[in-house]
C-alpha cells in the first residue's frame, strides 16, 4: 500500500502491528510510543521528511485518548499534574515544531538531535532503577485493597499539590513543574512526541512520583499538545510549499489503530506490573535507539 503524502510504501498490517506492540509496553510508563515509531518511520520505512513530526503526533491523536480512559476510569489520573504538563508543554511545542522545520530539515541532523532526547530519556530511567530513588514501594500489589490503588488529591494551589496513592503521600511544586515541561515542550515539538513522553521519566526519576500515577497525566498531556502540534503543522505547511510539512493522515492513523488496542490494554494491565520492570523495558528500548542514531551521525 502507498502512501502519497509521506512517500512510504508498506503492508498495513506492519504499522498496525508494530504501534501496538509499542504501545502496550510504553502506555504502562505514561509515554505513548511516538518516541519509538519516528525511529522505525524514519530508519525502516524511510519516512525523514520534517512531516514526519506531525505523523507521529497524529499517531498519539489516535491512539491515546484509549489508554487514557482506562486511567480515568479506575481513578489513577492525577489531574493537577496533567493541566501542569499541559500548560507548560503547550506553548514550547509551537516553538519546537518552528525549530524542526526551519533548522532541522536535514535527516543527518535530526536523528543526532533525536539519539541525545532520546539518551536524556534513557540516562534518567537507568538511574532510577539502578539507584531505586524513588520514595514509592516498586512492586505492583494487585492482591490490595482497590481503593489503594486510586488517587486522592487532598491540597491543590498554585504552590504545592499534595496526594494520595496506595497509602503514602506525595507533594509537588505546579511552578516547578511549568518551567520544566516548558523546556521539554520545544524538545517535544521538534521530536513529534508532544513533550509529556519525555517528561514522565524527569517526575519518576528525579521528583519521586509513583509511575502509576504518572502514567496518565502524561498520556493526557502528550494528547492535548499532539493535537496543538499537528494544527500547527498544518498551519505551517503553507509557508514552506517546497517541503513536505503537513502529516501524512493515513500512515498516522494506521499507526494510531494499533495504538489504541495496545495503549487500552496496556493501561488496563499496569498496576499489575512491578514498576521496575517497566522502567527496564522503557530504558533498554530507549538506549538502544539512542546509541544507533548517536553512532550513525559519526560514522
Amino acid at each position: 500500500m502507498l502512501f502519497p503524502i509521506s512517500g512510504v510504501e508498506v503492508n498495513p498490517i506492519i504499522p498496525f502491528m508494530v504501534a501496538f506492540f509499542v504501545s502496550f509496553f510504553t502506555s504502562m510508563g505514561g509515554v505513548s510510543g511516538a518516541f519509538l515509531l519516528l525511529p522505525f518511520q524514519v530508519s525502516f520505512l524511510g519516512y525523514t521528511a520534517p512531516s514526519v513530526s506531525g505523523t507521529n503526533q497524529v499517531f498519539n491523536i489516535v491512539a491515546i485518548p484509549s489508554g487514557v480512559y482506562r486511567y480515568i476510569k479506575e481513578g489513577r489520573m492525577l489531574w493537577p499534574l496533567t493541566w501542569a504538563v499541559i500548560i507548560g508543554t503547550l506553548p514550547g511545542v509551537f516553538i519546537g515544531a518552528w525549530v524542526r522545520i526551519e533548522y532541522l530539515p536535514n535527516p543527518k541532523n535530526f536523528k543526532f538531535f533525536v539519539g541525545f532526547v532520546l539518551l536524556y530519556i534513557g540516562w534518567r530511567l537507568l538511574m532510577d532503577v539502578v539507584k531505586s530513588k524513588n520514595k514509592h514501594k516498586d512492586k505492583a500489589s494487585p492482591s490490595g485493597p482497590v481503593s489503594s490503588h486510586v488517587v486522592e488529591v487532598k491540597t491543590s494551589t498554585a504552590r504545592q499539590v499534595k496526594f494520595e496513592y496506595d497509602g503514602e503521600t506525595y507533594t509537588f511544586s505546579p511552578p516547578i513543574i511549568y518551567t520544566l515541561c516548558f523546556l521539554v515542550g520545544i524538545a517535544g515539538g521538534i521530536y513529534g512526541i508532544g513533550g509529556g513522553s519525555i517528561v514522565a521519566p524527569f517526575f519518576v526519576a528525579i521528583i519521586g512520583l509513583p509511575v502509576y500515577t504518572v502514567a496518565g497525566a502524561a498520556l493526557m498531556g502528550t494528547f492535548i499538545t499532539s493535537v496543538a502540534g499537528v494544527i500547527f503543522y498544518q498551519f505551517l505547511a503553507q509557508f514552506y510549499p517546497d517541503i513536505s510539512v503537513s502529516p501524512d493522515w493515513w500512515l498516522g492513523g494506521l499507526f494510531g489503530a494499533g495504538g489504541i488496542l495496545g495503549m487500552y490494554l496496556g493501561a488496563r494491565t499496569q498496576k499489575f506490573v512491578p514498576a521496575k520492570i517497566i522502567k527496564g523495558i522503557l530504558c533498554v528500548c530507549i538506549l538502544f535507539v539512542s546509541g544507533k542514531y548517536i553512532l550513525g551521525f559519526f560514522m
